[in-house]
């Protein structure tokens, strides 16, 4: 396979008009940036305090007091000015930039005279720094500071943050590197790598690839960093136990990244140290390094994915487990692990344009990613299960990482400003361009302006996912290739030309149509959307006997506020006749499925067991959008798969 390079559209040059995600960059506007500026600034009441800001103002000398929250705490500002950057470039906002432009300030006078920037180091361990990169994250916080800082300089011109950030990354090289006196490291967890190639995108400057190839070429090599760096503190850990041992395979640092056959380990790090690599191989035209995260994706995708789109399936470690091992009452699912495979496949996409790519980008934003927020854009869930039962999570220790409400903060609160950043940067995934062809990845309603070779191209796509299947773009004119993907959940389908039917060649699951266009020519792709029974592997043992309900993109759920206690004793009738309906109770616009089904009648008796008998009664089954789920406050339990 040849790396074949396309650009994704620049998000200043996608307006999202959509009647699903609109609505949620509203959300973002309006509830989430703000709630989570209050949250950052400890203004949030009833929910663990961020201490954020107040580590920047303490580091700058403008407060006195001590370093509080986790060692990566730095990052909830970083994604915070990522999620502003984003929502400016969608719309200017002189106070909401005046605000952002505060906070870069106070990063600035934070900052040390020879560039370091990290609140724990420069506040709590003064003179440790790059003395614990396995466990403390300053290269971590640094590849968050400099995703902000990149977005922020696209959407206002501004280097300020770039500059700032520079700094600190041209520190960071010069103490960690494959040089003679230097550390031959690399962080505990990836972010860095994938935050170097966006700024050398950024600034032009080689060094920055440069060095994002040593991390990850270096990573994982013999003898291994982590081991001699424990060594080296004799064993000691950062919250003072000893570890003999290095935990290298949940660190992404067990085997170089080019010998990698299986995601293994914390699967957030797993997606970010995949989106590096696949953007290095890209920029690189390295096809070694992009068949690795081929393999990877492969993996991680076809035997360890959940349904939902969801990754990491065992609360221990945050992590990967092993192929086809997927409990539903346990898994953990974060919601950063759903995103970072979003930013994984947007990398892949621009070196191979394949469906298995953007299908499963399509899967988790529908699914596994924005489960992790209420409705109300003010609470969040850090895990998303795919069955929940909320007493046995309350009793048992083993399932207390998973709830059936969303907190409305975390002291580790990673996840919410993730999700505000894909949400507001989501015009970046839609399209992409090479010398002659524009490819349509996803079915949002939007404008656009693209760049195909030295020609502009302009697009207005008027969808309605996920709830029909019926997709229209009106092009500009010119002489190029339209390329639109045809789902894997779509078993038919039509393109059609200003109204005629148009037999398309489809490769690797886009159809592509070559033609000159003239202005205002439409394209309109219909997809019959029917409900899917989908079953799992029969290597996947928790979902043995049972089916999931999907319909087009959309995964669905039961939950006890709509069918009752007991989901586990609800069976779906063979051949189930469904019955669509519009339902804006959650959300405008939402359809849910009703079915026809049983329910194992309660006993009369106490008795734990007894001869069994077929003592069912008929219910009518309703299954909601499992994004939605959680949001209704009688609820008490959640299944994705059920009985069959």
């Amino acid at each position: 396979m040849s790396i074949k390079t396309n650009e994704f559209a620049a998000l200043k040059n996608v307006k999202v008009k959509d009647g699903f995600w609109s609505k949620y960059e509203e959300i973002a506007k309006n509830v989430i940036i703000p709630y989570q500026w209050d949250a950052i600034n400890d203004l949030v009441p009833d929910t663990e305090p961020s201490h954020a800001i107040k580590n920047f103002k303490i580091a700058a000398g403008e407060m006195e007091g001590e370093f509080r929250g986790f060692v990566f705490q730095d990052t909830d500002v970083a994604k915070w000015l990522e999620a502003v950057s984003y929502r400016l470039t969608i719309e200017p906002d002189e106070k909401l930039e005046k605000t952002a432009d505060e906070v870069i300030d106070l990063i600035g006078r934070a900052q040390r005279e020879d560039g370091y920037l990290d609140t724990y180091y420069l506040i709590k361990e003064k003179g440790k720094e790059f003395t614990n990169l396995l466990d403390c994250h300053e290269m971590y916080c640094a590849g968050h500071m400099a995703e902000a800082a990149v977005a922020y300089f696209e959407a206002t011109g501004k280097r300020k943050l770039l500059d700032i950030v520079c700094r600190f990354l041209d520190l960071i090289a010069q103490r960690v590197g494959k040089e003679e006196g230097k550390i031959h490291g690399y962080s505990g967890h990836p972010e860095i790598e994938l935050a170097l190639v966006r700024v050398y995108k950024a600034t032009g400057d080689k060094k920055y690839l440069d060095f994002c190839k040593y991390l990850i070429d270096e990573r994982g090599c013999e003898p291994n960093f982590f081991q001699q760096e424990l060594e080296s503190r004799n064993f000691i850990n950062m919250w003072g136990g000893k570890d003999k041992k290095a935990d290298t395979v949940y660190c992404q640092a067990h085997k170089p990244l080019r010998e990698q056959k299986e995601a293994v380990g914390h699967s957030v790090r797993a997606g970010y140290l995949y989106t590096g690599a696949a953007h290095l191989a890209l920029e690189l035209g390295d096809k070694e390094l992009f068949n690795a995260c081929e393999t990877l994706w492969d993996n991680a995708t076809k035997k360890q994915m959940y349904v939902t789109g969801g990754f990491g399936s065992q609360v221990h470690g945050e992590a990967f487990s092993f192929d086809y091992q997927l409990p539903n009452d346990l898994s953990y699912t974060e919601t950063c692990a759903a995103i970072s495979f979003v930013f994984f496949a947007q990398k892949m996409l621009m070196s191979d344009v394949d469906s298995k790519y953007s299908d499963v980008m399509e899967r988790i934003l529908y699914n596994g990613s924005i489960s992790g927020m209420a409705l109300d854009g003010k609470h969040f869930f850090y895990t998303n299960p795919l069955e929940v039962w909320d007493e046995q999570n309350k009793k048992v220790p083993a399932y207390r990482h998973n709830k059936v409400k969303r907190p409305g903060w975390f002291g580790c609160a990673c996840c919410p400003p993730n999700l505000a950043r894909m949400i507001t940067s989501l015009g970046n995934y839609i399209y992409s361009t090479d010398e002659n062809t524009v490819y349509a990845h996803l079915y949002i309603g939007s404008d656009a302006k693209l760049s195909v070779g030295e020609s502009t191209v302009e697009i207005k796509q008027t969808s309605r996912m996920p709830w029909e299947g019926k997709s229209e773009f009106v092009l500009s004119g010119g002489e190029y290739t339209f390329a639109v993907r045809i789902p894997s959940w779509a078993d038919k389908f039509e393109v059609k030309v200003n109204g005629e039917k148009v037999n398309c060649e489809v490769k690797k699951g886009y159809a592509y149509i070559t033609k000159a266009w003239a202005q205002g020519d439409a394209v309109t792709v219909e997809m019959p959307m029917e409900v899917k029974l989908m079953e799992a592997n029969p290597l996947v043992r928790a979902d043995g006997g049972k089916v999931a309900i999907s319909r087009g993109p959309v995964v669905y759920c039961i939950e006890s506020a709509d069918n009752g206690d007991r989901l586990s004793s609800i069976r779906l009738e063979n051949e189930p006749m469904f019955r669509i309906e519009k339902d804006d109770e959650l959300f405008e616009g939402s359809v849910s499925i009703f079915a026809k089904a049983v329910k194992k009648k309660a006993w009369e008796t106490d008795d734990l067991y007894k001869a069994f008998t077929q003592s069912y009664e008929e219910i009518t089954l309703k299954a909601i959008p499992y994004a939605f789920w959680g949001n209704r406050d009688d609820n008490r339990e959640m299944a994705v798969w059920i009985r069959y």
